[in-house]
């Protein structure tokens, strides 16, 4: 018998499906709706009470090479472009030939979806691969997003729909193409137009209760009503127990729903897209770089690798357990975490550690900004936290965090969260950071501004660094003098949006023990899968596309 199985006649099952998928974010829910719409029966299990997981509190950004709206908009791209990308990223990290499945069916998943049922994609304009300069790298149109969503086709069933943490976040839902041209609108005025209207949208949606959603929250909007109109439930509270083995191959689970447990047959397979790990910390202490701490990651609170641990148990191998979806963050008290996005890319600012000095090209991917942290932190031991500087100007024209421009709050200064000197001398004694290093750092960097040309981390030269940056800024959009007083500090912590190991998985997203055998039976995408951009992040929305890909795999390959 094999280890954790829990051999079980027929006639003990509670229920039974074809495809049971374990967790509703984006790509368990591709799966139940690409096995519903080939004729299987589907069944959705959820832990929590909200349906969507970390897509719903996601950008929504999914990164898919080589798709159909590019074709559409005669921008240039191919499987064969693709697959160089990846090579060119991810290289020999993971299976050439589980990174050509992605490429391969992306497209198609795309495709697939939109013809198949309402959900709508657009493709973003100006937003490149996050290493654009490299072989296969593309400079517009491998993101794609679902447009604003109206809520109120949900019915009911919108109280069901994870919500963002952040007041900010639910009353002003703004979709990624429109997203940084609102923020640059103080000091861009062409970009007042994109204001407006977002503003009226979303003053006759209150008006009218329309309930828009946008970002990840109008992909599992729009993902759950898919679900819906074509009758696939979806059981919330319902948490994974046990898998069941029989015979070397998955026939089903034990899971707990309304307090007891119930044994559900899986007649063509379990799909685990149940997440990650991000919120387990004996799971993050045992396996993630330190320090570390659950405090810091943007995932959803289903996320305790329940399905990993469901998987190992029976024999599955795992792999890149020591990464995530990395990101610096800061921590507004009484607030959930808050990624430091398009910040970075603004002019006006320089991440140092408590030396004073900078470590890092500030605008780049932010997973590379906290890889570099914790690689630097193991040498110095003085990276983690970095500090965020900025003077006024900055904090005239751009956000931070969810701060508006030219507000900063008196009582966030007396808590802690940001530092504030008259002086460059003084900040750095609010911080705990080197007067001598931060002065030094800070004039240094001013005399790379005025000359467009950061001669040590080359900030701005990439495209991806410009995407979010100020265009009305010359030379650099990237850079500007930190002169202009007083100046101010946040502390950044190395945050997560998810973790990236789980369970090792084959072209066709069956699960593998660590012989490289095939587990029958079980199938595993998203975070609860080892992820197949190995250890960076080509794109935005290299989470979902993978995701939403072997989902979509998964369900096709369950139906055959």
């Amino acid at each position: 018998m094999e280890p954790g199985s829990q051999p079980m006649p027929m006639r003990d099952w509670d229920e039974e499906t074809d495809l049971l998928v374990i967790g509703s974010g984006a790509a368990g829910m591709t799966a139940a709706l690409v096995a519903k719409l080939e004729g299987l029966e589907s069944l959705v299990l959820e832990k929590t009470q909200l349906v969507g997981g970390s897509t719903a509190v996601s950008g929504g950004g999914i990164w898919i090479p080589n798709n159909h709206l590019m074709e559409q908009a005669a921008i240039p791209d191919s499987f064969e472009n693709g697959c160089l990308y990846m090579q060119s990223t991810v290289g020999d990290r993971t299976p050439r030939e589980k990174q050509e499945a992605f490429v391969a069916n992306g497209s198609k998943m795309l495709k697939y979806l939109a013809d198949r049922t309402h959900l709508q994609f657009n493709m973003t304009h100006g937003f490149p691969d996050y290493y654009p300069e490299r072989p296969g790298g593309v400079a517009n149109g491998r993101t794609v997003y679902v447009p604003v969503f109206v809520g109120r086709k949900l019915g009911r069933d919108f109280g069901r729909l994870r919500d963002h943490e952040h007041a900010t976040q639910r009353l002003m839902p703004i979709d990624i193409q429109d997203f940084k041209k609102f923020l640059l609108c103080k000091t861009n005025p062409r970009f007042l137009p994109t204001a407006i209207k977002i503003s009226l949208r979303n003053f006759f949606s209150h008006l009218f209760r329309r309930r828009h959603v946008a970002m990840g929250r109008a992909l599992s909007a729009s993902l759950f009503h898919a679900l819906q109109k074509n009758d696939v439930p979806v059981w919330s509270e319902t948490g994974l127990r046990e898998l069941v083995l029989e015979g070397g191959c998955v026939t089903g689970v034990l899971a707990e729903k309304e307090g007891r447990s119930i044994a559900i047959r899986a007649k063509k397979g379990v799909m685990l897209a149940a997440g990650g790990f991000a919120q387990n910390a004996s799971m993050r202490e045992e396996f993630l770089p330190k320090p570390v701490s659950t405090k810091w990651t943007s995932a959803a609170e289903g996320n305790t690798g329940d399905a990993i641990r469901m998987g190992m148990k029976i024999g599955a191998a795992v792999d890149l357990m020591d990464d995530a979806w990395w990101g610096p963050t800061i921590m507004k008290p009484g607030d959930p975490p808050l990624f430091l996005l398009v910040e970075r890319s603004y002019p006006g600012n320089i991440i140092v550690n408590s030396a004073g000095r900078r470590f890092t090209n500030e605008a780049s991917s932010y997973i590379d900004v906290v890889h570099r942290m914790y690689e630097c932190n193991r040498k110095d031991g003085v990276t983690i936290p970095a500090h965020f500087i900025m003077d006024q100007r900055f904090r005239n024209n751009y956000l931070l965090g969810l701060l508006s421009p030219g507000y900063t709050p008196k009582k966030l200064i007396e808590n802690g969260y940001i530092k504030k000197g008259a002086t460059l001398r003084a900040l750095a004694g609010e911080a705990g950071v080197d007067p001598d290093g931060l002065v030094a750092t800070v004039e240094r960097f001013n005399e790379f501004a005025r000359t467009g040309k950061d001669l040590d981390y080359g900030r701005g030269d990439s495209a991806y660094d410009r995407s979010y940056a100020d265009p009305s800024v010359k030379p650099n959009p990237s850079l500007a003098p930190i002169e202009k007083p007083p100046f101010y500090s946040v502390d950044v912590y190395p945050g997560d949006l998810g973790t990236k190991g789980g369970l090792v998985t084959n072209e066709l997203a069956q699960v593998l023990r660590e012989d490289g055998s095939i587990i029958d039976g079980l199938y595993a995408a998203g975070n609860t899968a080892a992820s197949v951009m190995g250890n960076t992040y080509p794109g935005g929305g290299g989470t979902l596309g993978p995701a939403m890909t072997f989902g979509y795999i998964a369900g096709l390959h369950a139906a055959k």
